[in-house]
């Protein structure tokens, strides 16, 4: 065993006196020592119940023969840090998880690992941990919330963002608005939509890093108990089999990840996460060739933002593994992959039923024939830009218009709300990618704006930050290379047309080469925004958002 250095042997008494120091007997030295990597905490939703799914986490731990140790990890509640300064520390945080979590797994020599996470970045930091530590790892999250209630419909936090701008347009009272506030987020869990933490729990199930149900069992139900005791007891198993991360998460399991993303219409944030997880266990993850994914598989959901349905009609339809049985009616799937349940993905998925065609539609009846995420390229975007393909309303595919150029969030929101946006324009917001930001902060709050004011079916924004998996319309982020390195988007000029054509995936400017290159000759890199700090550090260290945001080394 791993602990071994820090238990067994007279040169490791110092180290069992502080064993014994903690509480912990001579039998529980003798067992395997599990590390429980907790996110709790007060500040995230999603977070307010792990306490209780530690405890059952420990419990299955010590059914199983294990003697479990919980260490914490941090997390940012998207929501709460939106629209300000605060945003900035969400996507870096994905890498202080990762750090974190390595140091003390490598530490205090655990054997195992149960991860426990549940929104935005926990998720795909403590993946990027497991396929770096890479002992045997399992992962359970906390949940989903349930949907709020709302006027007699079902109701999420992106329609609370949205109200938002429906009140600033004067077509919602503040009484209305109160009435969102306090209803559309009723539960503890990560919220209800296919937002981004929902996104990677999902996919968490895909890679086979999770049990069934991991992305889909409400936050509220016992079975999410259940389901954690299940994760601690099956840590044991794939500990006694030497299964590691590494051996699941392999090249062709991220294609599945990939596949099931497009059919299940995720967060556009899955294309950052992803490449990321994938670098951290060895895989390069060209987002080429999510384009080439996305034709041949079709989009069989339309969860909120892009549809009425929420996280718990897919748990009621079958959850994750009853998307991938529809997808395996076509061989779209590499079913001979092992998973950390110990069996294949095909053994996983054989016999599932999709018991609701509304919610996931059969594979004969799709949305639409390909998938929920394009990757678009083009002279504005000469690396890539993605969009959330299944949550933009049809007209939108294809537009052209001009451009209004903001340098940073607070200026477009201003623009936005009052009243200088009309149909037809494309908002652009730049110098907040990964450097420029730095932190590559979400956009919720302008195209929540740009919806409540009634242009979610007129207006595109296009930016080198990103898009909470809330974010629903013509919206296109991560355009790569990014303003701060100088790429084409730092180079738009206020009216400049801008070419969108989803279908074909092309992102173009209406503007010559060699206008471009004149532009580009009396561009000046800007000076950094923030220059203390972690964020100063990060913003030297990371890459752009094509190649996931990843730290060079």
């Amino acid at each position: 065993m791993r602990s071994d250095a820090v238990t067994k042997g007279a040169q490791q008494a110092p180290h069992r006196s502080l064993f014994y120091a903690l509480g912990y007997t001579k039998e529980e030295l003798e067992r395997p020592l599990v590390g429980i990597v907790s996110s709790y905490n007060e500040i995230v939703p999603g977070h307010m119940n792990l306490d209780k799914i530690v405890d059952a986490v420990k419990m299955g731990v010590s059914m199983a023969g294990g003697t479990p140790v919980v260490f914490p990890a941090i997390a940012v509640c998207d929501g709460i840090a939106m629209g300000h300064a605060g945003m900035k520390y969400s996507l870096v945080t994905r890498d202080l998880i990762a750090d974190s979590t390595e140091c003390m797994a490598m530490a205090h020599q655990f054997d195992a690992l149960v991860m426990v996470p549940n929104c935005d970045k926990n998720v795909p930091g403590l993946l990027m941990a497991a396929a770096r530590i890479n002992i045997p790892t399992i992962f359970v999250s906390g949940g989903p919330m349930l949907a709020g209630h709302v006027q007699g419909q079902k109701r999420s936090l992106s329609s609370m963002f949205e109200a938002v701008g429906a009140h600033a347009a004067g077509t919602m009272t503040a009484e209305e608005l109160e009435e969102f506030e306090r209803k559309v987020c009723p539960t503890c869990g990560s919220c209800s939509g296919m937002y981004t933490a929902n996104s990677m729990n999902c996919l968490t199930e895909v890679l086979g890093m999770g049990l069934r149900g991991n992305g889909t069992i409400p936050a509220v139900f016992s079975e999410r108990l259940q389901l954690a005791k299940h994760a601690g007891m099956q840590v044991m198993e794939l500990w006694r089999k030497d299964i590691r991360p590494r051996d699941i998460m392999t090249e062709k399991a991220f294609l599945n990840a990939l596949t099931v993303d497009m059919a299940l219409g995720c967060s556009t944030n899955s294309m950052l996460h992803l490449p990321a997880i994938a670098h951290e266990a060895g895989v390069e993850l060209n987002l080429d060739i999510a384009n080439e994914i996305s034709a041949r598989t079709p989009n069989l959901c339309h969860l909120a933002p892009a549809g009425p349905t929420y996280i718990e009609d897919l748990n009621e339809a079958g959850g994750v593994y009853a998307v991938m049985y529809e997808l395996n009616k076509k061989k779209l799937l590499h079913t001979d992959l092992l998973t950390a349940t110990g069996k294949t993905v095909g053994e996983n998925i054989e016999g599932c039923v999709n018991r609701n065609p509304e919610v996931i539609r059969p594979i004969d009846n799709p949305y639409s024939e390909t998938g929920g995420i394009a990757v678009l390229k083009g002279n504005l975007a000469p690396d890539s830009g993605v969009v959330k393909r299944s949550a933009v309303v049809p007209e939108m595919m294809v537009h052209e218009g001009p451009a209004r150029v903001f340098d940073c969030e607070e200026d477009a929101i201003a623009a936005i709300k009052g009243g200088k946006i009309v149909a037809g324009d494309v908002v652009v917001i730049r110098y907040e990618g990964p450097k420029g930001g730095p932190g590559m902060r979400e956009m919720l709050n302008p195209t929540s704006a740009i919806a409540g004011m009634g242009l979610g079916s007129s207006v595109a924004l296009i930016t080198d930050g990103r898009f909470s998996g809330a974010s629903r319309g013509a919206s296109i982020g991560h355009v790569s290379p990014e303003a701060a390195v100088g790429g084409p988007i730092a180079l738009v000029e206020e009216g400049d047309i801008i070419r969108i054509n989803i279908p074909e995936n092309r992102l173009e400017l209406a503007v010559s080469d060699e206008e471009l290159a004149a532009r580009k000759a009396k561009w000046q890199p800007r000076e950094p925004r923030i220059t203390t700090g972690y964020l100063s550090r990060y913003a030297k260290m990371v890459t752009s958002g094509n190649r996931g945001a990843i730290l060079e080394k």
